[in-house]
């Protein structure tokens, strides 16, 4: 069964004009949109990892394009970027942050455990039926 995807073209148009994208992620707006299909694809209740995502998206090894890519999404997506975390299920904010605070309530919110900072293994998934 492949996962539901939104159509991004749309949203990407407006930042490849801008040349953002083109500037900050070495001039591949696809590997962005990649990396935001799986996000987008983490289900409910789960989460992953940077470098998961990477190599779901097919780009292994590239687990801070991850970050940059859900650092510059457009709002509009929506994208479930909570269900992302650091190696070993660590929210990778700082500890006591707005950030972390709202990562941890919201994955909490969709029943994944969160404790001191992380998410335990049996809530991660290494996505790779994607």
């Amino acid at each position: 069964m492949s996962p539901r995807k939104k159509p991004l073209g749309h949203l990407l148009r407006p930042l490849a004009a801008a040349g953002r994208d083109r500037r900050m992620a070495g001039g591949d707006s696809s590997a962005l949109e990649a990396i935001w299909q799986i996000v987008c694809a983490i289900p409910r209740g789960r989460a992953s990892t940077y470098g998961a995502v990477a190599r779901a998206a097919g780009l292994p090894g590239r687990a801070r394009l991850t970050g940059f890519a859900l650092r510059v999404a457009p709002e509009e997506l929506s994208l479930p970027w909570h269900r992302v975390v650091g190696a070993g299920g660590r929210i990778v904010f700082a500890s006591g942050s707005r950030e972390h605070r709202e990562q941890a309530r919201r994955l909490r919110a969709e029943g994944v455990p969160v404790v001191a900072g992380r998410v335990p293994k049996a809530a991660l998934t290494e996505l790779q039926e994607l």
